[in-house]
Parts: structure tokens; sequence; C-alpha cells
């Protein structure tokens, strides 16, 4: 038997024997999706609590819906293999999303809860940064200028 791992299920971090690395995205991954999995549930099935803290940081119970609908897919995004397009959007949106929350609670006056989303923003930055190669949009994909002879990049103007 050798030293290598021939197949698995976690992706090219652990085949590639970075072990602590996949452990990192994993246990940030399942704190930032279990979180907004839980919240979205809340949201979706008018729990009162749900229902109270939206009225609580002046935020209509529209928004209360939309956000259950965007937490439910974001989080199942980062749970799926591939999609790098989609993951992309879905740390952006779960970024903007805590950003306002941490604005929302501080300014209501919340000033312990506030701190919370603040704490789910770095989990996501360890999850975004720890992430495999095949989570990641590849460098093909990407849009880069091309330089034109003069060294002024064609796209730039």
């Amino acid at each position: 038997m050798s030293s290598t791992v021939a197949r698995s299920d976690f992706g090219p971090a652990v085949r590639e024997g970075n072990v602590p690395r996949t452990i990192a995205y994993w246990g940030a991954t399942g704190l930032v999706t279990i979180v907004p999995l839980l919240a979205a549930f809340a949201y979706l099935t008018s729990s009162p609590e749900a229902v109270e803290n939206f009225r609580h940081v002046g935020y209509p119970q529209q928004l209360r819906v939309l956000l259950g609908v965007a937490k439910l897919s974001g989080a199942i995004v980062l749970l799926l293999p591939r999609l790098p397009r989609l993951k992309e959007w879905a740390y952006a949106g779960f970024t903007f999303m805590w950003i306002a929350a941490t604005v929302a609670h501080y300014l209501a006056g919340d000033k312990p809860l506030f701190l919370l989303p603040v704490v789910l923003i770095g989990a996501l930055a360890v999850s975004y940064l720890t992430r495999s190669s095949d989570r990641r949009i590849s460098e093909a994909i990407c849009w880069r200028p091309e330089p034109l002879e003069s060294g002024v990049f064609r796209d730039a103007f």
C-alpha cells in the first residue's frame, strides 16, 4: 500500500496530502453553511423569533423571505462539488449579507450580537482561502486585458 491516497471524495487537497488545509476548509465551511441553513429554516417557516428580529432591526418581512431563499441556496451551493462560478456568488452574497447584519444589529443597539456576523465573515474568509482547486474558477476562465504593443491595455478604455 502506498502513502498516497488512490481515491478520495474530499477533493484534491486530501489527494495531495494537505490534510490540515482540508480540515480547516470543511470546519469553516461547515459553520458557514449550518448557520444559514438554520436561519433559512427559521425565516421561511415564519418562526416568531425571526419575525421579531426583523421587526427589531427595522427590516420588512418580505426581506425575511428573500433572505431565507438566498441563505438556503447559498449554503447548498457551497456544499456541492464544483460549480465554481456559483460558489463565488455565494461567497460574495454571504459577505454582503453579514456586513448588512452587522450594521443592522449595531444600529439596533444589539451590542454583543453584532459581533456574530463578524465571526461568520472570518469563517467565510477561511473557507474561501482554503478551498481546493476544483472549487475555484480556473485561470483560463478569468478575464484578463490583453496588452497592446504600446503597453496600453486594449480593454482599459
